[in-house]
């Protein structure tokens, strides 16, 4: 046996998605990091191991403005252009490429933690070290460091440590949870196996194995959705292991889950009721994916009320999105459906006082284990969420080794510092703007060769369509400063015309994209015949304008008349369709009361708009939005739009900062808009038709004006294809600039220059 002894400044225990971006973004901070991961690839349940397709705050599509930046959505993005087929072999090296391209970051693959050396009193304990055991290599490994970070999702390294832990549902009473039950339990989500079919062109028989389940003998058949064809992520309700224990049960629950699995493709291929003479079993998990064991007690948990609520907290750090998702407790035996979700009216946030341990000093934690009831966790627990608090708490424990500082220290003295860090990293958070006195764009004028001032989709006579008003239609729009008129593009079939109601909606929070609270309403005369523009005036101003604020105009139906549509989006606006909320046939129960994120759809009219103009000029766009410091839509777009131009490849704007004196630069942050209202998709269970984002900026030079007026290019990018750039200056002497100008010079197909944020620093190392 080979004994080794290595020490760094973090160590993460865990290469799921929460563990690899809490590595990438410690190392990203300038500290020496190990990645500890027990399996042979990263990525966890998403891993070519597993397959669990990558959800996040998104919702699958149902939440606006909401998929994640940072390190997520890095991994997004190059998967989306490197492997648009959704190999699930390819993401694995998307994943595996990021770690490596970390110099400071070192990957032990195929290494079990299995002993925590962790010293002190119970109610404060340090960990000294992990050790863990390199299968094939007979390499006993002890890892020491000043932080550690559990993201091994069952919990092991916390619970070795003696860190506080749940497991299993709180009653009722102990939060207000609606969702709980009325008395605690051991009860937890079971796990899941996936598999895969293929068509090879020819018939070929199935001969099921002796333990394939019979599933006349089970509810099977009547209570869940059997198809072929199916993305072997549509088949997530093969689940089982709640009633047990889910991580010393593993063995049996993967037994059971394949048995089913072998009954499924046996009923399937051999009971007369489907097509599938040519399909064959391609692939069939070993593992099964689990969701739920060990939650750790932070500070906080995160409850039901803070999850529904949109409660926002001072240490924020993420955020996510999805609904709380709870499954029955017997998985695919259940006679209930698969599972029941609640969904917020936008996305949530997440502090970082429920990514430490109460207990346990120098321990931090990201994923499915973090600090949530067990209510909470059903909205936590999706792989984009885990990976945005992995970066999160990777970030954290960088900054405690730097000030020497624990997490609670951290989070209750020093949250301001973490929040201008995840802001400059363009990490998953909504809603704190980036005071950061570092950040020398801050006090430049900012000025741009053309903004886009209007709000409104001109009909184009080749493309416009009628749109008839069925159901209730609505248009979110900013406020910014004020929202005199709307009008529409509409036509009335009768000859004597009729009228229209005509709504204005606040969404509540400035995060938010529904109509929640109606501020007025109107009724406006659409005469017979031609379309003519009819408009609704509200004379409505921002009522807090040191807010962001978006207002949604709910068009109410009238069948009698026909709205006009176009087949492109309109920038600062989003289409809405109201559609009463349907029991799905996946598996599916929604609440249908107070679904207004389900009421209100985008999908319908994604990057389509319906006609309409709005009045006075907007400032929405103003170039000054691209140091205000959001970085995120968020009360509206907040970022610089040019205005239009017919041939993006042509494109000659640019974006000017301006100081009253000379400035020392030795690093400039760029974050360009890759449209985070786009659903993104590792294995392309839904199907993005870009390869990359068209709004993203492709081309563009960033040059410096120096004290004798003489333009230098500091950089020349083509074929870009990140949202975030940097751009550091390693030279002898910094850039002595008076001036910065960001030339654009190309999109991915968008007639705009979009940009979300720049920023300059005179540190090299921000």
């Amino acid at each position: 046996m080979r004994r080794e002894e290595v020490r760094y400044e973090v160590v993460v225990v865990g290469g799921g998605l929460a563990g690899v971006c809490a590595a990438i973004a410690a190392a990203r901070l300038g500290r020496r990091v190990a990645l500890v991961q027990n399996r042979p690839v990263l990525g966890g349940n998403s891993s070519s191991e597993i397959r669990v397709w990558v959800c996040g705050a998104t919702a699958q599509g149902a939440q606006r403005y909401a998929r994640e930046t940072g390190i997520m959505g890095e991994l997004y993005t190059e998967n989306q252009y490197r492997n648009p087929e959704g190999n699930p072999y390819y993401w694995d090296q998307v994943v595996l490429d990021a770690v490596l391209a970390e110099p400071l970051l070192d990957l032990y693959l195929n290494t079990e933690v299995h002993e925590v050396d962790a010293t002190g009193p119970a109610d404060a304990r340090t960990v000294r070290s992990v050790t863990g055991w390199m299968t094939g290599s007979e390499r006993r490994i002890t890892f020491s460091a000043p932080y550690f970070l559990d993201c091994t999702g069952d919990g092991l390294v916390g619970f070795l440590a003696g860190a506080r832990y749940r497991i299993g549902r709180e009653a009722r009473d102990e939060f207000g949870e609606s969702w709980a039950p009325l008395a605690a339990d051991d009860e937890l989500l079971g796990s899941t196996i996936l598999f895969y079919t293929k068509d090879v062109g020819r018939p070929v028989r199935f001969v099921p194995p002796s333990y394939a389940k019979d599933l006349s003998t089970t509810p099977v058949l009547r209570n869940r959705v059997l198809r072929t064809g199916d993305n072997g992520c549509a088949y997530w309700w093969i689940e089982w292991g709640g009633e047990l224990d889910t991580v010393h049960d593993n063995e049996r629950i993967r037994d059971e889950l394949h048995a089913v699995i072998m009954g499924i493709w046996d009923h399937i291929k051999n009971s007369g009721e489907f097509e599938a003479d040519r399909l064959t079993l391609e692939w069939v998990g070993s593992l099964p994916g689990k969701r739920e064991y060990r939650r750790f007690v932070g500070d906080h948990v995160l409850t039901e009320r803070d999850v529904l609520e949109q409660r926002q907290f001072p240490d924020r750090v993420a955020f996510g999105g999805w609904s709380i998702d709870l499954h029955p407790v017997k998985g695919v035996y259940a006679e209930e459906p698969g599972a029941r979700q609640r969904h917020p009216d936008g996305v949530f946030h997440i502090p970082l006082r429920c990514l430490y341990s109460v207990n346990v000093t120098n321990l931090l934690f990201a994923g499915r284990n973090i600090s949530a009831s067990h209510v909470a966790f059903g909205a936590t627990r999706v792989m984009a969420t885990c990976a945005t608090l992995g970066e999160a708490a990777g970030t954290a424990a960088a900054l405690c080794v730097e000030q020497r500082l624990s997490p609670r220290e951290l989070a209750t003295t020093r949250a301001d510092l973490l929040s201008r860090t995840l802001l400059r990293q363009d990490a998953s958070v909504v809603g704190l703007t980036a005071a950061d006195p570092a950040d020398l764009a801050r006090s430049a004028v900012v000025s741009a060769s053309s903004t886009l001032d209007t709000l409104r989709a001109e009909p184009d006579p080749d493309t416009v369509e009628p749109y008839p008003l069925t159901s209730d239609v609505g248009v979110l729009l900013p406020v910014d400063p004020r929202l005199d008129t709307v009008a529409f593009l509409a036509s009335c079939d009768e000859p004597g015309g009729t009228g229209l109601t005509v709504e204005l909606w606040s969404t509540g929070l400035p995060e938010n994209a529904v109509p929640v609270e109606r501020l007025d309403r109107v009724t406006v005369a659409v005469p017979g015949g031609d379309p003519s523009w009819v408009t609704a005036r509200f004379d409505h101003q921002r009522r807090d304008p040191a807010v962001p604020e978006q207002v949604v105009v709910v068009v109410r139906a009238e069948p009698r008349v026909r709205l006009r549509l176009v087949p492109h989006r309109s920038d600062g606006a989003l289409m809405l369709v109201h559609r009463p909320v349907e029991q799905p046939e996946d598996g599916l129960t929604h609440e249908a009361e107070g679904q207004r994120l389900l009421e209100w759809s985008a999908r319908e009219l994604r990057r389509r708009s319906l006609c309409f103009r709005t009045t006075p000029a907007t400032s929405a766009f103003a170039p000054d939005k691209a140091v205000g410091g959001y970085a995120r839509t968020y009360g509206g777009p907040q970022m610089w739009s040019s205005a239009s131009v017919a041939d993006p490849s042509l494109m000659r704007e640019w974006l000017r900062l301006d100081w009253d004196d000379v400035r020392d630069l030795r690093t400039v942050h760029l974050v360009f808009d890759d449209d985070v209202d786009e659903y993104l998709n590792n294995l392309h269970l839904h199907r993005c038709p870009f390869d990359v984002i068209p709004e993203l900026v492709r081309d563009y030079r960033l040059q410096a004006e120096d004290a004798d007026g003489i333009w230098h290019t500091l950089a020349d990018v083509h074929d870009n294809r990140r949202r975030h750039r940097v751009h550091r200056f390693e030279g002898p002497h910094p850039v002595r600039a008076r001036a910065l100008r960001l030339a654009v010079d190309g999109t991915h197909g968008a007639p705009r220059a979009h940009v979300v944020a720049v920023r300059a620093y005179a540190d090299p190392r921000a």
